[in-house]
């Protein structure tokens, strides 16, 4: 900036009135602010603050399973784009899920492993064994969970995207599996000819 003054005795002066005083004098700092560095300093924090959806764990067959059967696990979720403002720049960020934890609620736990798992159809629940499926062992009530691992990326202003050096967990709400136990008996007839035989609806077991 150059500061100038003009004589008092002229009436609206022009700029060629005017005389230097001081100057060129710069406003700024010798090292003007990197906001490129600063955002970065700062991503991974944001990053984490995102409304990222951890998306939902499913069972097959739900909510009830057999004790010693497979129950397929699976779990969904994309990744996911946000349009923020950082320091007053335009900023884009993805997140990509790239692992998950099942925990099937009984002490037991798979992963991190890069699987969703997938449905399969209702013929084969209680008989195919999936990579992501669990068989308990001990009748009860289990809650359920998945956590998926997302990493990020980032760019700025349109520029090309940047790694973001950190991930973030989350965990889906629990779901509950009830594990039930079979027996079985020979009986001599079927409920229609016989409501009252061994494992009809509404006897006691025998």
């Amino acid at each position: 900036m150059i500061w100038k003054r003009a004589p008092k005795a002229i009436e609206n002066p022009d700029w060629t009135d005017y005389r230097g005083i001081t100057g060129p004098v710069c406003l700024y700092g010798a090292e003007p602010e990197n906001v490129l560095a600063d955002i970065a300093a700062r991503i991974l924090t944001d990053f984490r603050q995102l409304p990222i959806n951890p998306g939902t764990l499913e069972a097959q067959p739900f909510p009830h399973t057999l004790k010693g059967a497979p129950t397929n696990f699976y779990t969904s979720t994309t990744a996911q784009t946000f349009d923020v403002t950082i320091l007053g720049q335009a900023v884009h960020l993805t997140a990509t899920p790239t692992s998950y934890t099942y925990t099937y609620g009984d002490g037991t736990a798979l992963g991190p492993t890069p699987t969703t798992g997938y449905p399969i159809p209702q013929t084969e629940w209680l008989t195919t064994q999936t990579r992501t499926s669990h068989s308990y062992t001990e009748t009860g009530n289990y809650p359920a969970t998945a956590t998926t691992n997302f990493t990020g990326t980032y760019s700025v202003n349109n520029g090309p995207p940047l790694p973001i050096n950190g991930t973030l967990n989350l965990t889906t709400s629990p779901i509950t599996i009830h594990v039930w136990k079979t027996e079985r008996a020979l009986v001599a007839d079927t409920c229609q000819q016989n409501p009252n035989s061994w494992g009809c609806p509404g006897t006691e077991p025998k």
